[in-house]
């Protein structure tokens, strides 16, 4: 993978994390939705067959997602 995906991939994951902090702290959306949203996300990823060529990278998400969900990265846990 090239330095520009990571550094593209880096920056969408921080963006997105920013907005789901926001739209918690701003009592937009509760935390039990964000964390609906983050399984959600990880759930279109964990279904992909072996046999698809960017399977390794599906499931580098999954865990990516699984690793975010349970630091409570995205979500402000009290």
């Amino acid at each position: 993978m090239s330095l520009l995906n990571d550094v593209s991939g880096t920056a969408a994951l921080t963006i997105c994390e920013s907005l789901l902090l926001a739209l918690n702290d701003r009592k937009i959306l509760p935390e039990t939705e964000i964390v609906g949203i983050l399984e959600d996300a990880a759930a279109a990823h964990a279904n992909v067959p072996d046999t698809d060529p960017k399977s390794d990278l599906h499931a580098a998400v999954v865990i990516l997602i699984n690793n975010i969900l349970a630091g409570g990265n995205s979500v402000r846990r009290r």
